[in-house]
C-alpha cells in the first residue's frame, strides 16, 4: 500500500485539462498529489494508477488520492489546489 503523508509543503492551483497532468514538482517519475477542492461538484481525475475516475457529486474538502490529471470535461468542482 502507498504511504499517504497528511502534510504537505508545496501547493499550487490546478486548471483541469483535459490533455494536460499536473505537473510533477519533485522531477523524475509522477506519483501525483493530492488534492483541496474548494468547490464541490463532480469531479473527474486520473490517479497515479491511471485509472479515470469521477466522483460523483464531491462535496469538497481533500481527496486523499493520488491524482496526476484533473479533467476538465466531467468536471465541476472548483478552486482546486494540488498539494505535495
Amino acid at each position: 500500500m502507498a504511504y499517504q503523508k497528511l502534510q504537505t509543503s508545496r501547493a499550487a492551483a490546478v486548471v483541469p485539462s483535459d490533455t494536460v497532468n499536473i505537473p510533477n514538482v519533485g522531477g523524475g517519475a509522477n506519483y501525483g498529489c493530492t488534492l483541496y477542492v474548494g468547490t464541490g461538484g463532480n469531479l473527474r481525475v486520473l490517479t497515479a494508477g491511471l485509472d479515470d475516475v469521477t466522483f460523483v457529486n464531491f462535496a469538497g474538502g481533500f481527496l486523499p488520492v493520488q491524482v496526476i490529471k484533473v479533467f476538465s470535461t466531467g468536471t465541476a468542482a472548483a478552486d482546486i489546489l494540488a498539494l505535495w
